[in-house]
């Protein structure tokens, strides 16, 4: 069988039309529907939404409080626990977390410091622990 140079196949038209389709269906996911709003809103600044019993929790720290991850989930964490120190010696059960700033969490840093070390000057999982077993017991007080 002879096929004329001005003719295409049908594999080609088959391969085109599947190259069209592979190329336009990525592009149409860059934009979602905003089901709140009804809007397009680009992929890229899809994000969970806060539950308003979140509000009151620490939020991440500011990329510019220190150089590492580590060293700023450990001022996290501190800042974690002297709002819940605060909360069990004021007998409150209000957010207090507008009390307290990133500042108040570094100058705490030598309570909590555990070495010398400039880089791990604290051990961020016993902070950690620490800051869950306060609010633990801020939650069991509020709650009678």
């Amino acid at each position: 069988m002879r096929f004329s140079i001005r003719t295409p196949s049908r594999f080609t038209l088959m391969e085109a039309g599947l190259l069209g389709l592979s190329l336009a269906l990525p592009l149409g996911l860059l934009v979602l529907p905003d089901p709140a709003s009804g809007q397009d809103r680009p992929f890229t600044s899809m994000e969970i939404a806060r539950d308003d019993e979140d509000a009151c929790r620490v939020p991440k720290p500011p990329a510019d409080l220190a150089e590492t991850a580590y060293l700023r989930n450990g001022y996290r964490a501190i800042l974690r626990i002297l709002i819940a120190e605060d909360a069990l010696a004021s007998d409150t059960c209000t957010c207090l977390m507008g009390q307290f700033t990133w500042d108040q969490a570094l100058d705490a840093l030598p309570r909590f410091q555990t070495s010398d070390n400039p880089r791990l000057p604290f051990n961020v999982l016993q902070l950690y622990a620490q800051a869950d077993a306060l609010e633990a017991e801020v939650v069991a007080g509020c709650a009678k």
